[in-house]
């Protein structure tokens, strides 16, 4: 087994894409902060000084995707056609869970754009409300990607 994104004297490059066909692609991954009943009460009610942050953490975490490229070593800059971020509050669970969806068309996948915007999310979740967090746990995991080069979904 060969790691993609390094030479054969073993140094980092960026992996050449430009033999490679366009075609549509969508990566999905979530993630998950974990908060006390009364931090969740807060963000539904909108209780926050600092605003409402899911609002905040869904524009931040678009952002970070649209901005991948510039976060992330070796990352190609890919034109996304299309970046969606949605939250869910489970309250039984003390959980926020936040789910990004990235869509392009191009020669390479968009799983770390959409890795990255999940991350970015959950970081500014607790940025936001870190104020009334006394203790609190976040987590993210892959969940899927479907692409032409995957051709099928997997996770």
């Amino acid at each position: 087994m060969s790691l993609t994104h390094t030479d054969q004297n073993g140094h980092a490059h960026m992996v050449d894409v430009s033999a490679k066909t366009d075609s549509a692609r969508v990566a999905r991954a979530s993630g998950r902060v974990r908060a006390a009943p009364a931090t969740l009460a807060l963000i539904c009610d909108n209780g926050l000084k600092k605003g409402d942050v899911l609002a905040v953490a869904r524009i931040a975490a678009i952002q970070a995707a649209k901005k991948c490229w510039e976060l992330i070593p070796l990352c190609h800059q890919i034109p996304l056609s299309g970046v969606t971020v949605e939250f869910e509050l489970d309250h039984d669970n003390g959980t926020i869970h936040i789910q990004a969806q990235c869509k392009t068309t191009a020669p390479t996948g968009v799983e770390m754009e959409a890795l990255t915007a999940v991350s970015v999310g959950v970081v500014s979740i607790f940025v936001i409300f870190g104020a009334v967090l006394n203790a609190g746990e976040a987590g993210q995991g892959f969940m899927n990607v479907a692409g032409a080069a995957a051709g099928r979904l997997r996770g």
